[in-house]
């Protein structure tokens, strides 16, 4: 079967996400200040073959750990369908 793994990347909140911020400001300048945080990160699908919903599961956290995620500076969320 294949399976649809969507992966959502995000700056770990205790660091300074600079992309954010830039966001933030641009948005103020645009008259939006009610826009208090702008946080920055990354959405990646993946379709995966596998032969069950906990395999992609792993297959997709593997992909995380090794190459999409920096877990130094980031945090990752998957979410199989």
């Amino acid at each position: 079967m294949t399976f649809t793994a969507h992966i959502n990347v995000m700056p770990l909140k205790e660091l300074l996400d600079p992309q954010g911020k830039a966001v933030l400001g641009g948005l103020k300048n645009l008259g939006l200040g009610n826009v208090h945080d702008v946080r920055v990160g990354k959405h990646i699908t993946l379709q995966i073959e596998a032969g069950s919903k906990e395999e992609a599961q792993h297959i997709a956290e593997n992909a995380c750990q090794k190459l999409l995620a920096n877990q130094v500076m980031e945090f990752y969320e998957v979410n199989i369908q």
